[in-house]
């Protein structure tokens, strides 16, 4: 086994909780009242990659866990990216108002936030980095391509690997196949039924922790998508035993990741 210490892996979007003064903004009074605060926050919870923190967690590799849901702020985008699902969203996947009618996110809060919450994850990630080897990064992604994505409607595959574009690889393109071939068989186990592709690229290419962390260091680092539908019908109807064996199968396909790239 690989000395699992080079492994860093990054939950970015697993959390559902949120700073209270960004709960403040999105609920107003609501968020005294216990029986609607709870609701919202499962929403939240849902709407993001729920579960992943287990998932993702292999024993004795580096781990960082964002504490905030992506709807504070979202991790895996770059500080500057205002667009709709960019880093601070007012919007959910299905496009629902996040915040009450009229409000404003001025450049100030912008900016605060960004520092608050964005800074320190990046600054906590570089220091991780030190001395590892590989960065994985683990999302789940909707079991159908939702209203605020790159798919609308479109049916996705089972897992996707995230290796960069062909002009600009955050892996050494060599090493796509391998991965691939390594993903596939690690999760073998768990892709039954109509869910059995892995992808490369499909609907994404590029993750962007992935790249933004592969440029500075020159590392080796990809993003890993789980198709939710692999352990959880809509609105956390666990499957029984899934978590377990979608923790197990990661776990081998990390140590044949760090072992591809050498």
């Amino acid at each position: 086994m690989p000395d699992r210490d080079d492994l860093l892996v990054l939950a970015p979007h697993p959390s559902g909780q949120l700073p209270a003064d960004v709960l403040l903004a999105m609920l107003g009074d609501d968020a005294f009242d216990t029986e609607k605060r709870e609701a919202f926050l499962r929403r939240v919870f849902f709407e993001g990659d729920p579960y992943t923190d287990l998932i993702y967690a292999v024993p004795g590799a580096r781990f960082v866990q964002a504490p905030w849901s992506r709807f504070a702020v979202d991790l895996n985008r770059e500080r500057g990216d205002s667009a709709d699902n960019g880093v601070l969203k007012q919007m959910d996947f299905a496009r629902q108002p996040l915040y009450p009618a009229g409000f404003a996110l001025t450049p100030e809060m912008r900016e605060t936030r960004l520092r608050r919450l964005w800074d320190s994850f990046d600054a906590q990630v570089s220091r991780e980095l030190e001395g590892a080897r590989l960065m994985i990064v683990g999302h789940s992604m909707a079991e159908f391509g939702p209203a605020l994505g790159p798919d609308q409607g479109a049916p996705r595959p089972a897992l996707t690997l995230m290796l960069g574009s062909e002009q600009a690889p955050t892996v050494p393109r060599q090493h796509w196949d391998a991965l691939q071939a390594a993903c596939a068989e690690a999760f073998a186990p768990a892709l039954t039924g109509k869910y059995t592709r892995v992808a490369v690229g499909d609907p994404w290419t590029t993750d962007t922790l992935s790249a933004a962390h592969s440029a500075r260091t020159g590392l080796p680092a990809f993003g890993l998508e789980i198709n939710v539908a692999l352990y959880y019908a809509e609105w956390s109807v666990l499957r029984g035993g899934a978590l377990k064996e979608l923790h197990d199968c990661f776990a081998q396909f990390a140590d044949r990741a760090l072992d591809i790239v050498g």
